[in-house]
């Protein structure tokens, strides 16, 4: 039985939720406490080493996850090395989110261009050793 931890800036879609079930045979879902989503979503970016800012994030890895348990981890460039690096010596196996995106520019009157981007999810990929 997989466990999904998930370490991400928004909710999981529908249809990435049935993609973990189905494609990675998930069976749960962990979502972090409201205190360790709100400093992922806002990581210090005046700190000149991110490791003891992120002391809570990997509590509650140990706690949540186990040998085979997946994590899909995406954010900060820094802090998601660290993390991926975290879960791998834990043998978690760490996954992102891979996207097509689909982009329109929108001309408006006063000369100024609006760009709409729709993101549709493709899969998860695990992160390359």
């Amino acid at each position: 039985m997989s466990k999904f931890l998930i370490l991400f800036n928004h909710r999981l879609t529908d249809e990435q939720e049935l993609d973990a079930i189905d494609l990675l045979g998930v069976k749960e879902f962990s979502f972090p406490p409201v205190e360790i989503g709100t400093l992922w979503k806002s990581l210090p970016p005046d700190a000149e080493k991110i490791g003891q800012v992120l002391r809570p994030v990997f509590q509650w890895i140990d706690m949540e996850g186990g040998t085979g348990d997946y994590l899909l981890v995406q954010g900060d460039f820094g802090a998601t090395y660290l993390v991926v690096e975290y879960a791998r010596a834990r043998d978690l196996k760490p996954v992102y989110a891979t996207t097509r995106r689909i982009s329109r520019e929108i001309e408006h009157e006063d000369g100024s261009i609006e760009i709409v981007h729709r993101f549709r999810h493709v899969r998860f990929r695990e992160y390359g050793k």
